[in-house]
């Protein structure tokens, strides 16, 4: 599953967690350090983002368990035995990491500086991690900060063929509370504007939703706005992604809440808002609760995180920037309208709610 934010690390407290239906993609990567014995080195794909500065922070964090929060003084961290810490660790990995059928097995588990390596296999590959002698705290990756940093080389991606039509249709999957989705909507709007009505967009929602009721309540609002007061929409939620204030925007964009809490009844009604929301039993693995307005697309295109771009009935890897979306669409049209030609913002909108920039480009999901 993607464990979603940008912000997240792994803790290994095991009764408490709920093993979700949906595996995001990004959580299957688990990336290696180098040894000085030989191994088989194996070059992963891409980590995201969010991935990266997770790590960093991650090895800020273990220096300051041993620091007492960076205060100089010693701090004492309880030691359990390596064995039964990495044999938690494995069941952690495999239950809530590993997705698609694979699994790791244990190769080895050594002691280095105040840490724990686990070796582990993975599909014929090894891969090291790292665990705080206490059991609480899981590091996919170790960064030696005395080791020379290459700069990344720039690759310039390559559009992705996509079926084509006369009028493509473009949906866009997400959370309305996701950082990432609300990135990719950022970018889409100014998308919207410039080619209109030439393309079929619509915003959806995933099955499910991480971010509770808050989340449950705007998507359920936006799906209304969307289904029957189309005219507003792209209004509204260029109003939402400001600053995530759904109730002023109602106001602030001219919406009939009468017409509104009309058609909420009745989605209510079809989709069991309200039951799926209240009901935990129904809860996708236990931790989120079911949103199915969309449910069906989710299920036909395989949507397994937010945000999913899908555009003729394919699923379609994209950047997030006003232009790269806008390339990735008029690909999809048989002969692509002039519009397609008008130049828009290469720049990554930023994750979350607001209307910054970032020069990182990533395809992180929640």
């Amino acid at each position: 599953m993607n464990i979603l934010t940008e912000e997240h690390k792994h803790e290994v407290k095991h009764p408490e967690h709920h093993k979700p239906e949906h595996v995001h993609k990004e959580h299957k990567h688990i990336e290696h350090k180098e040894h000085a014995e030989p191994k088989k080195k194996v070059k992963l794909k891409k980590t995201h983002i969010w991935k990266t500065l997770t790590l960093v922070l991650g090895v800020l964090f273990i220096i300051s368990l041993f620091t007492n929060g960076f205060s100089g003084k010693s701090s004492k961290v309880e030691i359990v035995d390596k064995q039964l810490v990495a044999k938690d660790a494995m069941e952690y990995i495999n239950t809530y990491l590993m997705g698609g059928g694979s699994s790791a097995k244990l190769k080895e588990v050594t002691e280095e500086d105040d840490l724990y390596v686990i070796t582990m296999d993975i599909g014929g590959r090894e891969y090291d991690s790292y665990l705080t002698r206490d059991g609480k705290y899981l590091f996919p990756q170790g960064i030696d900060m005395t080791e020379e940093v290459e700069e990344p080389e720039q690759v310039e991606e390559t559009p992705q063929e996509v079926p084509k039509s006369d009028k493509p249709e473009v949906e866009v999957f997400v959370m309305s509370h996701c950082p990432y989705g609300t990135q990719i909507e950022k970018g889409l709007l100014p998308v919207v504007d410039a080619i209109g009505n030439k393309a079929d967009i619509e915003i959806k929602f995933v099955n499910y939703a991480m971010h509770g009721e808050t989340e449950v309540k705007e998507q359920w609002n936006q799906y209304c706005i969307q289904k029957e007061q189309s005219d507003k929409y792209w209004d509204y939620l260029k109003c939402f992604l400001q600053e995530g204030d759904g109730e002023g925007c109602l106001t602030e964009t001219g919406i009939d809440t009468v017409a509104l809490e009309t058609c909420k009844t009745a989605a209510d009604e079809e989709f069991s808002i309200l039951d799926n929301l209240e009901d935990k039993s129904k809860w996708s693995g236990g931790r989120f609760p079911l949103f199915l307005t969309h449910d069906a697309e989710n299920k036909e295109y395989g949507v397994s995180g937010s945000p999913t771009l899908v555009i003729n009935g394919q699923q379609v890897s994209s950047g997030r920037s006003s232009s790269a979306l806008l390339t990735t669409i008029c690909n999809a049209f048989n002969e692509p309208p002039a519009e397609c030609d008008t130049e828009l913002s290469s720049a990554n909108p930023s994750a979350g709610f607001g209307f910054e920039v970032t020069g990182a480009a990533t395809d992180a999901q929640c």
